[in-house]
């Protein structure tokens, strides 16, 4: 069964959410548990009211509604998240939360009825931007990740996230396992060029790629920058340097899908004319095949212990988050196939280049992501933009998908 999609109340609301936490030139900064992502999640869950849905949140602050189904069953989940990064678009996550929505309201709207509940979630710290790891509350959620630790996380600006949920009033009473999802959908934009390129309308998402984030932190001694010999220097800048370089060196020589990023990088004492004393960097691996990342750490992590030795300086890594590569359902992928042929667009099947909610599902129950174009390729920035039509192609084709895994109860009388 087919519903119509209201896409001007879809881009009300991601305006709206858009203007809560908005940066100069466009975009929008809603860091995990600050007060702007307590003003957003007091909008959308205001929206989940209106609308007179069963609203939930978990203790690490995951926040889902549910209209009930015909049946006591297990709910279809549609979701993602609103958290930004610094420097957020109004579309990453956003989209598959506020997708979700217009699907049960359209649901709604044309007053059908489900088998399964239908929900629409959004979870804690997807982005990772303040606090490590990503996919946090989705992690907890699904037991990918230990409840008390993760509360226990420090952030970026040295809360942690028990205070963060308690000073934002974030923290429910649900227990964390409490979201079992009979499916869960995640409509997203693409965050990179390849469908725009091609001029294709829906990515079909097979998986995502495995993700290690490692810190380096690196001990020499600092010197007078003019009169200390370069073979005398203990120097942690050269060493940070050198892995930045490496990282890079291990994306060329490993070749696609390997990717490399070198995000954060500070010196100590930070003085233009002395030697640093102090390094920390950070190092994001990704690949598809879990065999090829752990060949591209090992590389990295010998290669790091060498330069440091070489510079007379000692050397200390943490891993902020590692996640193994995830190939979603294959019968729900082929749903979400079949689906765009029936709608009429076009697709290709792809992996995800990104860690996503729905990969933390995948373990627990049939998961599987749907991609719209990025213009420009261009995510985790102010510019970030997806057409409306586009926009509009992967909350109908979410719906397509959701209502057929969901089932439609046919009206009395009505044969199928």
């Amino acid at each position: 069964m087919r519903i119509e999609i209201n896409t001007e109340r879809l881009l009300a609301r991601i305006e709206a959410l858009g203007r809560i936490g908005a940066l100069p030139g466009g975009g929008c900064k809603r860091l995990a548990l600050s007060a702007e992502d307590a003003a957003g999640r007091a909008l959308v869950t205001g929206w989940f009211c209106d609308l007179e849905l069963d609203v939930h949140t978990d203790v690490i602050g995951n926040c889902w509604a549910i209209r009930s189904g015909h049946k006591d069953l297990p709910p279809l989940v549609m979701g993602s998240h609103i958290d930004t990064v610094a420097t957020g678009g109004l579309y990453d996550g956003v989209l598959g939360v506020l997708g979700g929505l217009e699907v049960i309201e359209s649901v709604i709207d044309a007053v059908i009825e489900t088998e399964h509940p239908l929900a629409v979630a959004f979870f804690t710290n997807e982005e990772g931007a303040r606090f490590a790891p990503d996919m946090m509350g989705s992690g907890v959620s699904q037991g990918a990740l230990d409840l008390e630790e993760m509360l226990a996380k420090v952030g970026i600006d040295g809360v942690s996230v028990a205070d963060a949920l308690d000073g934002i009033g974030a923290r429910g009473r649900e227990p964390v396992s409490a979201l079992a999802p009979c499916a869960y959908l995640e409509l997203h934009i693409e965050q990179g060029p390849v469908l725009e390129a091609e001029g294709t309308e829906i990515g079909v998402v097979t998986g995502v790629q495995g993700i290690s984030w490692t810190e380096f932190a690196i001990a020499g001694r600092s010197a007078h920058a003019g009169t200390t010999p370069m073979a005398l220097r203990q120097d942690a800048g050269a060493v940070a340097a050198g892995i930045a370089i490496e990282a890079r060196a291990i994306a060329r020589d490993f070749g696609s899908p390997q990717v490399a990023t070198v995000g954060r990088m500070r010196f100590a004492p930070d003085i233009v004319n002395v030697v640093p004393e102090e390094a920390v960097l950070t190092v994001d691996l990704r690949h598809t095949d879990d065999a090829v990342l752990q060949a591209a750490e090992t590389r990295l992590f010998d290669t790091a212990e060498a330069l440091a030795s070489d510079e007379g300086c000692t050397i200390t890594r943490r891993s902020l988050a590692r996640f193994e590569p995830v190939s979603f359902d294959p019968d729900l992928v082929g749903q979400i196939a079949e689906g765009a042929k029936r709608l009429g667009l076009s697709h290709r099947r792809m992996p995800s280049g990104a860690g996503h909610d729905a990969q933390m599902f995948a373990p627990n129950c049939p998961a599987a992501m749907i991609f719209v174009p990025s213009k420009d390729g261009i995510s985790h920035n102010i510019h970030e933009y997806t057409a409306p039509h586009d926009l509009a192609n992967g909350v109908r084709l979410l719906a397509e998908v959701a209502l057929a895994r969901a089932g439609v109860v046919k009206p009395e009388g009505q044969t199928a």
